[in-house]
């Protein structure tokens, strides 16, 4: 898909003003409204978690039949990320993002009469194969708006809405289970579901109206500045040089799963934190489930700070695959901790270990899709932004059903705990060994 038909040379220096200015538009104009879809998906992706605490109960499930819920999420996910990616090409970004956002929060109002593992087994996959394609989109999206330099706070910004949809939301779902506990005949965890699943069907038919497909079709954007955009973009594919625009040519390239792998290792320590997160804090003794999302809400605030930070470390000093590494080793560092302390009932530790993972796992999410454009252009990004997301998101089908698994087997958190953040310390190890150094020089 082309950005625009022509592009003019890059103005003297004194005009990067105006160039800021426009870009100052651009991101004003679109990157509020995908952060509050993805706001809004993360929401009502894991308020499972926290209808977990009495859903279990009321239905007589085990932890293994909720792992097995939670995580066949990312099988859908695994198979209609693609497609997704492709149609968006065809149909333009607004109509995906409106199907996507439409389809997850009539899934998420379905969950609330849920009654049989089967039931839930396949909403929760119909879930992930509606949410399906929404990452990737945006992130192909907004390359047809931002070059690399300006991208990575935006990005930023896009994925920290994960993060602060877990600060908002952890409370925000413990009040909703609490205040409407029997209304109507139905439990909480059911008017959970209702609640947040609604304002997911509103926003999808609101960003079809604020969305524009690309900069050429902007009517918001005068003549000049559609130029400015088009400068950039072209100056960075000039600097960038060659890349493979063939996406299945791209698979001889070992980078390609490498990153894969990587982000694979990432995903398996976020999965942990926000499918076992609240669980792991009410086994130290937080019972009350308004305390619970409070503590909760602090633990995922250092997620959201770490995604920030992070995304404004990589821009100054330009520079992406340490800053991914790093993350990913702090990240590894605290699921460590939280394994000894979850094991001691010392609550004190574990928050601080999950605080301190949290950070770590998801600030290194935004940054780490600034790799993928450093070795594929054209359709080949389209596609494979897709793929690196849907296979490396098995691991939230993996993780999860693991760590039901042992703590129904061993009725402790532990051994999992341990597993998963050696998984997530060899992102660091990839990244180092098999990923080498690119410019994002301006």
């Amino acid at each position: 898909m082309s950005v625009v038909e022509t592009a003019s040379p890059l103005p003297a220096s004194a005009a990067l003003n105006e160039h800021d200015a426009t870009f100052r538009r651009v991101v004003w104009r679109i990157v509020p409204c995908v952060t509050l879809i993805w706001f809004l998906a993360w929401v009502d992706r894991v308020n499972v978690g926290f209808a977990k605490l009495t859903m279990m109960s009321d239905l007589q499930w085990s932890d293994a039949i909720y792992g097995a819920g939670a995580g066949i999420f990312f099988i859908g996910y695994f198979l209609f990320e693609v497609p997704s990616n492709m149609l968006l090409q065809k149909i333009g970004a607004r109509k995906t993002i409106m199907r996507i956002t439409i389809g997850w929060g009539v899934v998420c109002v379905a969950m609330a009469w849920v009654q049989t593992p089967g039931q839930f087994y396949l909403l929760r996959f119909l879930m992930g194969a509606f949410e399906a394609g929404l990452q990737p989109g945006v992130i192909l999206y907004l390359t047809y708006w931002l070059p690399a330099h300006r991208r990575g706070k935006a990005l930023g910004l896009f994925v920290s809405a994960s993060a602060i949809s877990l600060v908002v939301g952890s409370p925000l779902a413990a009040y909703i289970m609490e205040m409407s506990q029997g209304a109507f005949g139905m439990q909480g965890w059911q008017w959970l579901f209702i609640v947040e699943g609604i304002p997911s069907v509103v926003i999808g038919i609101v960003a079809f109206f604020i969305l524009t497909d690309l900069p050429s079709k902007a009517k918001w954007l005068s003549a000049r500045e559609k130029e400015h955009i088009a400068a950039e973009l072209a100056d960075e594919d000039r600097k960038l040089g060659p890349r493979e625009h063939s996406f299945f040519a791209s698979l001889r390239n070992g980078k390609i799963w490498v990153l894969i792998a990587v982000f694979f290792c990432i995903i398996a320590g976020n999965a942990t934190l926000v499918y076992y997160g609240p669980s792991l804090v009410k086994e130290v003794g937080f019972t009350d489930i308004k305390t619970l999302g409070w503590v909760m809400s602090g633990i995922y605030a250092c997620g959201w700070g770490g995604m920030v930070l992070n995304g404004w470390l990589s821009d100054r000093r330009q520079e992406v695959r340490l800053h991914t590494a790093a993350a990913a080793a702090i990240g590894a560092a605290g699921l460590l901790l939280a394994a000894y302390f979850v094991g001691e009932k010392n609550a004190a530790g574990l928050i601080f270990s999950l605080a301190l993972s949290s950070a770590g796992t998801m600030g290194a999410i935004p940054i780490f899709w600034q790799l993928p454009g450093q070795y594929l252009s054209g359709s080949a990004i389209a596609i494979g932004l897709a793929v690196i997301n849907s296979v490396a998101n098995l691991s939230g089908y993996f993780s999860p059903q693991l760590l039901g698994y042992l703590k129904t087997t061993t009725g402790r958190y532990t051994q999992g705990l341990a597993g998963i953040a050696l998984v997530e310390l060899l992102a660091m190890v990839l990244i180092i060994c098999f990923i080498g150094k690119r410019s994002m020089q301006k």
